[in-house]
């Protein structure tokens, strides 16, 4: 793959994919009156790599044998990912418009129950990463070639079972893994050195025996050459941190905590649609 010559055309492809993302976010969760806005933001723009491209997987096909697994651990930030696959034609989009309604298939968390695309169901921090080392192993023993992804939030990295996964995969060489942490540096209550400090962070799971690749999660060619780009060292598995905005998108939502809990009103509603617009021009 030509990275140089192909740039700047899957680029544009992905941001007018996280766009859209963001935009059915935004009215699914002020339909629903719900919340998790800025996580489901601050990775809109790796969802829209992963699933533009990076990802073997199909939509058609969503069991195919062969596929990636792509495990959403931080599952609060569904929104998100349903939109994303919505899109992406795991089903249809008019499904988003029951988000988080009495009766419907897409829950407050991340569910795999009659939601095509969806591997696990998850929204208990801390836990996704284990699974995804067990997914991994599977496919190591079986000889399958399918690769497993698990996209975290910073804060759930304060769980001790993360840590667990985390020396778990380099002792089993599980090169087949990739953690991409959401870093946007903000949890429930507030900023995360300030609850928990996780400095220094690349050094941790270094030291702990992953590869590790710290990029601007808001930089399409830099995520898309560093997915593109694992295993990073063979025997190792791969983590991805990505330094993130919380809100991205939206101004008045970004790098605030306001928007972990809160959905917008009407006035909020009419501005974030403006700006969000206005990108899509």
């Amino acid at each position: 793959m030509n990275l140089t010559s192909t740039a700047p055309v899957s680029a544009n492809r992905h941001a007018v994919l996280a766009q859209k993302i963001r935009l059915h976010v935004l009215k699914m969760i002020q339909r629903a009156k719900s919340s998790h806005i800025g996580t489901s933001y601050s990775m809109a723009d790796l969802l829209a790599v992963l699933y533009g491209g990076v990802l073997r997987v199909d939509s058609q096909r969503p069991a195919w044998p062969e596929r990636d697994r792509f495990i959403l651990s931080k599952g609060h930030g569904c929104a998100g990912l349903y939109a994303t696959l919505a899109e992406a034609g795991f089903f249809p989009l008019d499904w988003l418009d029951t988000f988080y309604q009495d009766g419907s298939r897409l829950m407050g968390h991340i569910s795999h129950t009659g939601v095509p695309g969806v591997e696990f169901s998850t929204g208990s921090l801390g836990h996704g990463l284990s699974i995804g080392c067990g997914v991994a192993l599977a496919a190591k023993r079986k000889a399958d070639s399918y690769r497993t992804f698990v996209l975290l939030s910073d804060g759930e990295c304060d769980e001790g079972s993360i840590w667990e996964a985390a020396l778990f995969a380099p002792h089993h060489r599980l090169d087949n893994l990739v953690a991409i942490i959401d870093y946007n540096k903000i949890q429930s209550l507030g900023r995360v050195d300030e609850i928990l400090n996780l400095e220094p962070f690349g050094a941790k799971w270094e030291s702990f025996g992953w590869s590790v690749r710290e990029i601007d999660g808001h930089d399409f060619n830099q995520i898309e050459s560093t997915l593109s780009s694992v295993p990073f060292e063979p025997g190792k598995p791969s983590c991805i941190v990505a330094h993130t905005v919380k809100g991205k998108g939206v101004g008045f939502m970004e790098n605030t905590v306001l928007w972990h809990y809160r959905s917008p009103n009407d006035e909020e509603m009419r501005q974030a649609l403006s700006e969000l617009n206005a990108g899509c021009s």
